[in-house]
């Protein structure tokens, strides 16, 4: 199966696909090629007529106002590469990586960089090779996009970097050679069209969007589960009242929480009794929280995904007018803001989840046995399961800072205001990971709260993620090494079992 990518249609799932999945190939689209080969053919132009063109014929940033001669043009576009591969700390992710190499590619498809096929060729081809180029995670302040860390995979693509092979960094030439890819020789503008733009701070953003859409199918399967093992009540779900507030996701989520719930006999146990008249916020509000969160990811999404398929180098070559335009495209201002909105969104799923785990391990408050352990005193249970989940919201909360608020200006002074977005872009990732994590302790805690109310049985739908959860966990008659359960339903959570085990369509 082929991706093909022509810079106007490439989405989340698709990114997602490639990125993760590297037996899929990427190829440029025909309509792609003849834009491209259309842009050269200008730039060549007016390289022979010695035109002023920033990046082509001019140094960067500060050094717009030096004339780069004819003869020195290929020169200067390495010179970028070499001076600008100035990342430092830990190597992105590789699925990262892959994602940030095929969005550049659909980025230079559109046809406004000026790029040659032969050298966006390059790029696919490294791609379809699995080669990882080795790029360290900071240096980005997120305007004239990510410079640092596109500039070192650029580095690989010239030869001239490291990539990542069984977890070692090895000199990209090399690896390269292995595969049969001749390392690019950079042509003017190629250099400056490589490493304009935002496709790393896009790419924690794509694939994080990923993580979220089954994140927020979860939360809501997990809370339904908690509210049958805490003996609460769907009253606060009725279609009728979301009705009355009709946000998008709130209605959705009320939605999912009805169709879980519906023919628990937990629930029918206490229903014609009922001595509460509502339950707490984590419980009653969920549709709400949960909702709102879903909303903002809806609107991140297509933030996201127009960015996806935007040219955002600097400058951009007009090839039917025959003009370049100077501008700033490559600004990460849209990204960053959203990006920390996105890590608000998904903090606020793992803040309610752990207050509803605290209600599952206190007895005072959930009437389940204390910890959830069914010989308290010699046995703590789940006692510091809720300690970890609480580190990790109170972490979140610190994480949930905008960088998008901070500016340090950069490259004496031309460059004074900066999005910030990478930073930004960065602690998202943690973000969600914490959100998974805290997730999965109350998929554990419900669990065994579920079961602790046997013989009754809750809905089908819950059954069938207890059960899921059973395959690899089995129900704590006493304490074991609580790490190992908690990695085991994580692991469940992170590869959408879970959500896949309840059978029914939810929204998502």
């Amino acid at each position: 199966m082929t991706l093909q990518l022509d810079g106007s249609t490439l989405t989340i799932e698709a990114l997602a696909r490639a990125s993760y999945n590297w037996e899929l190939k990427v190829a440029l689209a025909p309509e792609a090629r003849i834009r491209v080969a259309a842009s050269r053919a200008a730039v060549e132009r007016w390289i022979a007529e010695s035109r002023v063109v920033y990046g082509m014929t001019t140094g960067f940033g500060e050094f717009s106002n030096v004339f780069i001669p004819q003869e020195d043009v290929e020169r200067l576009q390495e010179n970028l590469i070499i001076s600008h591969s100035a990342g430092m700390g830990e190597l992105l992710p590789p699925e990262i990586v892959r994602a940030m190499m095929v969005l550049r590619i659909n980025a230079l498809a559109k046809g406004f960089s000026g790029i040659r096929e032969s050298t966006l060729d390059t790029l696919i081809a490294m791609v379809n090779a699995g080669i990882v180029p080795a790029i360290p995670g900071q240096g980005s302040v997120g305007s004239s996009g990510d410079l640092a860390p596109l500039s070192h995979l650029a580095l690989s693509l010239i030869g001239r970097g490291e990539c990542v092979v069984d977890g070692k960094r090895v000199p990209s030439a090399s690896v390269l050679a292995q595969h049969g890819i001749t390392p690019v020789r950079l042509a003017a503008k190629e250099g400056l069209a490589l490493i304009n733009g935002t496709q790393m701070m896009c790419a924690y953003g794509a694939l994080t969007i990923h993580r979220s859409r089954n994140i927020a199918a979860l939360a809501d399967i997990v809370g339904a589960l908690s509210t049958d093992a805490l003996r609460g009540t769907d009253n606060a779900f009725d279609e009728r009242l979301h009705l009355t507030r009709p946000h998008p996701g709130q209605l959705l989520s009320a939605k999912n929480l009805r169709t879980l719930l519906k023919g628990s006999a937990i629930r029918e146990s206490h229903r014609a009794g009922d001595a509460k008249v509502q339950d707490a916020y984590s419980l009653r509000c969920m549709p709400q929280v949960h909702g709102a969160s879903r909303d903002t990811i809806t609107y991140v999404t297509s933030v996201v995904e127009r960015e996806m398929n935007s040219a955002t180098d600097n400058p951009l070559i007009f090839a039917d007018d025959d003009i370049h335009i100077e501008g700033g495209n490559f600004h990460g201002q849209p990204l960053a803001l959203v990006l920390d909105f996105l890590a608000i969104a998904l903090a606020e799923f793992a803040s309610i989840s752990e207050r509803r785990t605290e209600r599952l391990v206190n007895a005072a408050l959930g009437g389940l046995p204390r910890f959830l352990t069914p010989n308290g005193g010699l046995n703590s249970g789940m006692m510091i399961a809720q300690y970890t989940a609480a580190s990790m919201v109170s972490e979140n909360k610190v994480l949930a800072h905008p960088a998008s608020v901070d500016s340090i200006p950069t490259s004496a002074n031309q460059e004074d205001h900066n999005s910030m977005g990478s930073i930004a872009a960065r602690k998202l990732w943690t973000v969600v990971t914490n959100v998974e994590n805290v997730l999965s302790i109350e998929v554990l805690c419900a669990a065994q709260g579920i079961e602790l109310l046997r013989p009754l049985q809750s809905s089908e739908p819950l059954e069938r993620v207890v059960a899921c959860v059973r395959t690899k966990v089995p129900f704590a008659t006493e304490d074991r090494v609580l790490y190992h359960d908690m990695e085991a339903v994580r692991a469940l959570v992170a590869d959408g079992s879970i959500v896949a085990s309840v059978g029914i369509q939810l929204e998502m």
